[in-house]
């Protein structure tokens, strides 16, 4: 299933883009994600992790980041591998709860949010 970027922005006005993620057995989810050139973090948010963590490699490293609310969290990351337009991409997302933001988002929208990719990806 591919989505243009301009999809996301006619949709809600954000720089949106859909991945798919696929598990060792071969399911497939498609994971909307948000484009952000101010973050220098990949981002996934908590409520994600917790329904597919048995899809992602959860690395010992723990980063400090800023959160949407502007706090420093520590955060632990994991490495991902999804597809985009055809190429498989591997990448490393740090875990933040983000439910307030996500909520109002969707709310507004109809859209729901699952993550970010930073200047990392």
């Amino acid at each position: 299933m591919e989505f243009p970027l301009y999809w996301g922005l006619q949709k809600t006005g954000l720089p949106l883009i859909v991945v798919t993620c696929t598990d060792d057995t071969g399911i497939t989810r498609d994971l909307c994600l948000l484009i952000d050139t101010g973050s220098t973090n990949n981002i996934l948010f908590s409520f994600v992790y917790e329904h597919f963590k048995d899809r992602f490699k959860v690395l010992e490293e723990r980063r400090n980041i800023i959160g949407i609310d502007g706090v420093q969290h520590e955060a632990p990351t994991i490495e991902a591998i999804f597809n985009f337009e055809g190429m498989s991409y591997t990448s490393f997302f740090a875990i933040l709860d983000a439910s307030e933001a996500v909520v109002q988002v969707q709310e507004e929208t109809g859209v729901q949010i699952h993550g970010v990719l930073g200047t990392q990806f």
